[in-house]
């Protein structure tokens, strides 16, 4: 890798804003096209280890706050900020499994679909986020909500170990034995944490033999009978069914297109018999009549299952997006939102209801369940002249369920939309807990904190 600025000890890249690369750079920062209009003095991308500690320590050195990315897809674009250092992990991709143990040692930048075909080799897997390209690092960080999560728990849960570089420079492990307090905040605690991970390991699965899925698309004008049949249903399926909700056209991009509610259900089994075992209760729908099509036990795979996610948020597009824990049920949240999406200014843009998208985890760790149901909107759109309407759009749905809500997943939070977002995104005692320990590990501040309202640009 260049070095179009070299200092010593640090190898990989390093680049500041008068360099004719920088713009490119601070672009591909973030996967969303909607590029926040802040800008970082400097870029670094290691290309070892020891150059995250020479960078963390050229930073402290200069006064300059660290802002980390691992694969770019915070949606709001936690990684950009203004002035400071921008430390891009994105170069750090090396992947070992262990069979014997089965367990993988990986780097913040691998992504999801790299891991997950390391993995097949071997004949392993683990809960890797629903986009191929969304990479470990900041999704382990942020809890991990991915593929049968509901049955494996959020994906942070099976970190064994991390290597992390600390506010001072100093590289430690940390693991339930060794420096647990970081260990804790690293199981959850996203953009805000104070260290830069540098590996994690993490605990691996069978692989499953047969992956099946089962879709109903019915009108969205039935809405609530579909969401009282599905989450009736969702009490006979096994945890290794993955069950979701997703409001959308039906055909995105086509403005004529009529609106959808979605009901998939996914099983991950050790064969196919047992898959079409599992999906069983879903293969009857009350309401079949009124389907617009269905697909009954289709068989796929995890590239497949990429694929799909990839369709429906192409890297081209604009987006903002944000999320709602509630206990309230899902007929309640989804007409709401049903309401909402009618009035999207994009055919593109979507709701998501996972249900029991992370199963209710008994570890200790900085990521919590906050409530009993999950949404995310998302505005999706690729006309620059409608950032305004989109984002706007995506607030109006918000407040259609927020009163509704019990706090938000911080991982795809909408943390420029109030103050208050990262905080609600814990429970209350495990946030006063990151304060304390930020104070701790970072009592100067080297790491940025949780981006807030004041630091967007509209």
């Amino acid at each position: 890798m260049s070095r179009h600025t070299q200092t010593r000890g640090l190898g990989g890249m390093l680049v500041r804003r008068d360099n004719p690369e920088y713009e490119d750079l601070r672009r591909s920062a973030v996967w969303n096209g909607l590029t926040p209009a802040r800008f970082p003095d400097v870029i670094v991308r290691p290309a070892t280890t020891a150059d995250v500690v020479e960078a963390v320590r050229l930073a402290r050195s200069q006064g300059l706050r660290i802002a980390l990315r691992s694969g770019g897809h915070s949606w709001c674009g936690s990684p950009l900020r203004d002035g400071g250092m921008l430390i891009d992990l994105s170069g750090l991709r090396a992947c070992t499994v262990d069979p014997a143990s089965a367990t993988a040692t990986v780097q913040p930048g691998t992504t999801g679909r790299e891991l997950s075909s390391e993995l097949g080799r071997h004949g392993l897997a683990f809960p890797t986020g629903h986009c191929g390209s969304v990479a470990v690092g900041g999704y382990l960080l942020s809890g991990g909500l991915g593929w049968n999560s509901g049955a494996r728990g959020p994906a942070c849960a099976d970190v064994e170990e991390i290597e992390a570089v600390t506010a001072d420079g100093e590289s430690v492990t940390c693991s339930d034995r060794e420096h647990p307090d970081l260990f804790w905040a690293a199981r959850g605690a996203g953009p805000g944490f104070f260290a830069v991970v540098t590996s994690f390991r993490l605990r691996l699965y069978p692989r499953p033999g047969a992956i099946t899925s089962t879709t109903w698309n019915l009108p969205l004008a039935d809405v609530a009978e579909v969401t009282h049949w599905a989450t009736g249903v969702a009490s006979e399926l096994p945890p290794d069914v993955e069950l979701s909700f997703c409001l959308a056209s039906a055909d995105p991009g086509t403005d004529a297109s009529p609106k959808v509610v979605n009901v998939t259900g996914t099983a991950f089994a050790s064969s196919r018999q047992e898959a079409d075992e599992f999906l069983e209760p879903l293969r009857y729908c009350p309401l079949a009549e009124r389907a617009l099509s269905r697909q009954l036990d289709e068989p796929t795979a995890f590239e497949t299952l990429y694929e799909g996610a990839a369709s429906a948020w192409p890297p081209e597009h604009r987006y903002a997006a944000d999320t709602l824990w509630s206990d309230s049920g899902f007929p309640t949240l989804l007409e709401r939102l049903a309401d909402a999406l009618d009035a999207a200014p994009s055919s593109r843009s979507l709701v998501l209801a996972p249900v029991s998208p992370a199963g209710r985890p008994t570890q200790d760790m900085a990521f919590s369940v906050l409530g009993n149901s999950y949404v995310v909107p998302y505005a999706v759109w690729d006309d620059p002249r409608q950032d305004a309407a989109n984002i706007g759009w995506l607030r109006d749905a918000m407040r259609a369920v927020e009163p509704l809500g019990t706090g938000h997943y911080i991982a795809e939070a909408d943390l420029t939309a109030a103050p208050s977002r990262a905080r609600r995104s814990f429970a209350p005692d495990d946030w006063t807990r990151l304060q304390s320990l930020k104070a701790q590990y970072d009592p100067d501040g080297v790491f940025r904190s949780y981006l807030s309202p004041d630091e967007a640009t509209p």
